[in-house]
């Protein structure tokens, strides 16, 4: 089995929604449940051993537009969020992460000796991120707090507009240049994820926001759930130049399974099939080397292909990708190693010697 490290998911905000329904998130986490993708039985089954778990404020209102007939659609950008409500949010998903780290359900990294540790007792090595950061205002107070807590990563903004910069909406087919980039508040931001070692998403950027990115900082770029917009021209997925940015810089692009970024027709369709996934990775190694491609999944944020399912169906993946060719080291790169060359880069540690 393939030990596999995802850049991202949504397991955070599905266990604060059913806490919200009277359920323990404790409980979820370690016995399982029917709904979502990932629990610790179901990573265990698809040698799910670790990724980056997001802080998530939901867009209440949200309603995604039906394609029309020729397949397009275009979702307005959600309404920017208030920072009081959104932090609230944020403060009680950052509890319940701390919590499945004391019932021993996950460890908490911080640091790759942090992973390591979690590798060898065989727990699952969780790295808080933040996806859209509406609970961080404009001075960066909130960011010391959350970087005590364990933040390791962050998305300046989620499909919506906030005081850091502009998202992306979702739309097919659209080019990422859909608006504005970084504000000033958010070029600060940047130089200080720099300085303290917090990993920047660009996942959901504006393409203008992306280069913006590119110019101020000193750590590889990494979009951790996007595909190739060449070979499905949703708004949310990478130009070719974008792409040869991040290959310059030494970063990565993490295989995103939702079936919207995935399908050449752009539709919701769970009847995709794993070739679609190897056909994304076959394009970005081609783009970006095999140093330059990872996981992304979005577990528990969107729709995916049946035969992958959930967490439990992650070797599906893996048999597809050995099927393709890839196998040895290059599997090994594309499942964990690049994830975790990556984050010692961001994090600002040495390699192992």
């Amino acid at each position: 089995m393939q030990a596999i490290f995802d850049g991202h998911n949504d397991v955070l905000l599905r266990l604060w929604n059913r806490r919200k329904e009277g359920a323990d998130p404790v409980a979820d986490m370690s016995d399982g449940v029917a709904a979502g993708h990932i629990d610790l039985p179901r990573a265990r089954a698809g040698g799910l051993i670790g990724g980056l778990c997001a802080i998530y404020i939901p867009s209440g209102g949200l309603v995604l537009d039906q394609p029309k007939a020729d397949g397009r659609y275009s979702t307005p950008l959600s309404k920017p969020l208030e920072r009081a409500p959104s932090l609230d949010i944020a403060m009680e998903m950052a509890a319940i992460a701390l919590q499945l780290e004391r019932a021993g359900c996950w460890k908490l990294c911080r640091s790759s000796a942090d992973i390591d540790a979690a590798m060898v007792g065989e727990k699952f090595a969780a790295v808080l991120h933040m996806e859209g950061c509406e609970a961080i205002g404009e001075d960066l107070a909130a960011l010391e707090v959350f970087y005590a807590a364990g933040l390791r990563s962050l998305g300046p903004v989620w499909s919506r507009n906030n005081i850091f910069a502009h998202g992306v909406p979702f739309a097919y087919p659209m080019s990422p240049d859909t608006g504005p980039g970084l504000t000033d508040a958010g070029r600060s931001l940047v130089k200080e994820c720099n300085r303290i070692g917090i990993l920047i998403d660009l996942s959901h950027i504006t393409e203008k926001g992306f280069w913006d990115v590119a110019e101020l900082s000193d750590q590889p770029l990494v979009a951790s759930h996007s595909n190739a917009h060449a070979l499905v021209p949703v708004a949310r997925n990478l130009t070719d130049r974008q792409l040869d940015a991040i290959r310059e810089s030494k970063g990565l692009v993490g295989l995103n399974f939702a079936v919207t970024m995935l399908r050449a027709d752009g539709r919701e369709n769970a009847d995709t099939p794993i070739s679609e996934m190897i056909r994304h990775i076959d394009y970005l190694v081609e783009r970006l080397g095999i140093d330059g491609v990872a996981i992304g999944s979005d577990f528990d944020g969107a729709l995916i292909p049946k035969e992958i399912g959930d967490a439990s169906g992650l070797q599906n993946l893996v048999a597809g990708l050995e099927s393709a060719g890839y196998g040895g080291a290059d599997l090994a790169k594309i499942c964990r190693e690049n994830w975790f060359r990556v984050l010692r880069s961001a994090w600002r540690e040495h390699p192992a010697t």
